[in-house]
């Protein structure tokens, strides 16, 4: 349930407000009114073909449930999502929908394009090595003992995904492996070409 933000006309932003009203209710209140969950939209297959889409992001917003069921005027909007972001487009990859390839190129090497991100999003001599491994036939279910966003809950609850990540390193630091979070901080700046 990776949020793809962009640009629609007014039929399908009819399509996505009526996915987001009656699946997902209160949970994922937006502020704007362009998002489809890929997984809900039947067009979005063309979308990734036709390159409409330059970017796939989540907004990764971790408020508490108790934050959540408030009324609409007044419950945050967004959702924890990072988490679950790469084997949600995995699951995209698994039903035919979007190549591991176009994956990279839009959650990766795009967004360090677009915003001229020094160093980053490609794996090259020189560059800085922000990496996670996917193990793409390795199953595992969302239970709330797996949830590393603080605020404890996660839509994907109960789901079970067909991949799953096993490492991931940034700046060439291993910070996670089989569900823990090293306690190291390996975080840098991000510098940018402009």
């Amino acid at each position: 349930m990776v949020i793809i933000m962009l640009n629609f006309n007014k039929l399908e932003i009819k399509e996505a407000k009526r996915f987001k009203d009656r699946l997902l209710g209160l949970m994922f209140k937006k502020n704007i009114n362009y998002g489809l969950l890929f997984k809900r939209c039947k067009s979005i297959h063309t979308l990734f073909m036709l390159e409409e889409i330059d970017v796939i992001a989540t907004d990764h917003a971790p408020h508490t449930l108790e934050e959540k069921k408030q009324s609409y005027l007044n419950a945050p909007s967004g959702g924890p999502l990072v988490q679950h972001a790469v084997v949600a487009m995995f699951e995209a990859f698994h039903q035919g929908k979007i190549s591991v390839e176009k994956i990279v190129e839009k959650m990766c090497h795009n967004p360090a394009k677009i915003f001229k991100i020094e160093k980053r999003g490609f794996i090259k001599e020189g560059y800085y090595a922000d990496l996670v491994i996917i193990n793409s036939g390795l199953p595992w279910s969302v239970k709330k003992e797996n949830i590393l966003a603080k605020c404890g809950w996660s839509p994907f609850e109960g789901f079970t995904f067909k991949s799953r990540i096993t490492h991931t390193f940034v700046n060439g630091q291993l910070v996670y492996t089989a569900f823990k979070v090293k306690d190291i901080r390996a975080g840098k700046r991000l510098l940018f070409e402009r």
